[in-house]
């Protein structure tokens, strides 16, 4: 069959040539779409993994988010990311992804590659490297025992504020191909959001830490409280902001008993903290003024703060006075919304004290507050917390303090400081708030 001829005397093309040069363009058209589709998929991959890689906050997880997002961006089998020491010569740490059991247990007790060989090139010169064959590099130096055999690597340097921070390794596509140009710009663009990543986790870091030595300033040291014996603990919570309003007190009164007090302010931030400390210093000097019942002290701390904060957050509170008799001890306490306490017998049992527990200061100051006694055998402990101890979103909490019970009976026989770091060590909250424990320990005899 032929196609009608052109106008103007041109010869007539054969339908098949049309047709076979129809198929080309399409085919030319479709590998353009695909191309088009595939850079708009690593787009959106590249996209994705920098939000990923730009929401974690410890370095730690930062670090090994960045080395698996790159293995999977760039569809690579293994991937490493090697952390420069100060120097800037050798690497110190080295984080891999994409090892298999088996190739984990080959190169146990192997250490860690320091920087020699084909990897020191990024080193020396932090430019791009991509090698089809690794052996075949002059720089090539072997593999150590166990080591899978590799070819191919793509390798990319990691700047922080202008400075090499480590490498970025990849090695063997999945595929089989040897890594493309357009691995090695994705690459790149990986390991700049990185290093900002890496920026940002340092200076969380940074603020973190003196957070939590701000709020550790804020907590007293204990005197000495002989003949008891008493200890403490705070522990931050594991949320990007690490201040909080959990505190404790301890403190000889001048009628000779003991006050106690732990308290926890609503919040995680420099104003909870801020109204912890004036917290504190407002109870010390209530106990001291004031030889009065417990509820008493937080009666008069709750229109003290009605009257001079008015926008005080919610506060829970225990305050507590402790005081041999003649064959016991007498625990008389008060709660504003707080946990009741923890008692340990010298056997080894323990159950929490009965109270009501109020509310929580602030919310009415012209309610009573009933005062509780007990009397406590010598040698008990009793273990006041703050319910970052104990509280677990997918638990109750009633369930979390059954769990301390059963924490505390197990670790019953230590001593009060190892005893307070084994509850807040193995806690049965989630962590997202921070905690304080002070355990005191009633002497062998009143």
């Amino acid at each position: 069959m032929v196609s009608e001829g052109r106008q103007g005397g041109d010869e007539a093309v054969p339908f098949a040539d049309l047709r076979k040069r129809l198929d080309s363009e399409m085919d030319q058209i479709s590998r353009q779409l695909q191309a088009l589709t595939s850079a708009r998929d690593r787009l959106e991959g590249l996209l994705d993994a920098v939000l990923a890689i730009s929401g974690e906050l410890e370095l730690g997880e930062v670090l090994q988010r960045i080395v698996t997002t790159a293995t999977h961006l760039c569809k690579a089998r293994y991937g490493a990311l090697g952390v420069l020491d100060e120097e800037g010569e050798h690497l110190e740490q080295f984080i891999t992804v994409g090892l298999d059991d088996a190739e984990r247990q080959a190169l146990a007790g192997v250490d860690f590659p320091r920087g020699e060989g084909v990897l020191g090139l990024l080193i020396q010169n932090p430019e791009p490297l991509r090698l089809d064959d690794i052996s075949a590099h002059p720089a090539s130096v072997g593999y150590p025992p166990g080591h899978p055999r590799i070819r191919s690597l793509l390798g990319v340097a990691i700047s922080v504020r202008g400075e090499i921070y480590g490498d970025l390794y990849l090695s063997e596509r999945l595929d089989g191909r040897p890594f493309e140009h357009g691995d090695q710009e994705v690459l790149l663009a990986l390991a700049s959001a990185a290093g900002i990543a890496i920026e940002s986790a340092h200076l969380f870091k940074q603020v973190r830490d003196s957070a939590e030595n701000f709020q550790r300033l804020l907590l007293p040291v204990l005197p000495d409280l002989s003949p008891y014996s008493a200890a403490t603990i705070y522990r931050p919570a594991t949320r990007p902001n690490h201040l909080g309003g959990d505190w404790y007190d301890a403190i000889r009164l001048p009628d000779g008993t003991l006050g106690i007090v732990i308290g926890d302010v609503c919040g995680h931030d420099l104003p909870a903290a801020a109204t912890m400390a004036q917290m504190r210093n407002m109870l010390r000097a209530l106990f001291y003024d004031r030889q009065s019942p417990p509820s008493d002290v937080l009666h008069q701390l709750d229109i003290t703060l009605d009257s001079t904060c008015s926008d005080s957050p919610g506060t829970t509170v225990l305050a507590g006075r402790v005081e041999p008799a003649e064959e016991d001890f007498v625990l008389d306490w008060c709660t504003a919304g707080h946990l009741p306490p923890l008692v340990i017998t010298p056997d080894g049992q323990a159950a929490y004290l009965p109270d009501e527990p109020g509310l929580p200061l602030g919310v009415d100051a012209t309610l009573p507050r009933p005062d509780h006694r007990t009397r406590l055998r010598p040698g008990s402990t009793v273990v006041f917390f703050t319910d970052g101890l104990v509280e677990h979103p997918a638990r109750s909490i009633d369930e979390g303090l059954d769990s301390l019970v059963e924490l505390a009976t197990t670790h019953a026989g230590q001593p009060v400081g190892d005893l307070v770091h084994a509850l807040a060590d193995h806690h049965p909250s989630d962590g997202h708030d921070d905690l304080a424990i002070l355990a005191l320990r009633l002497p062998a005899r009143p």
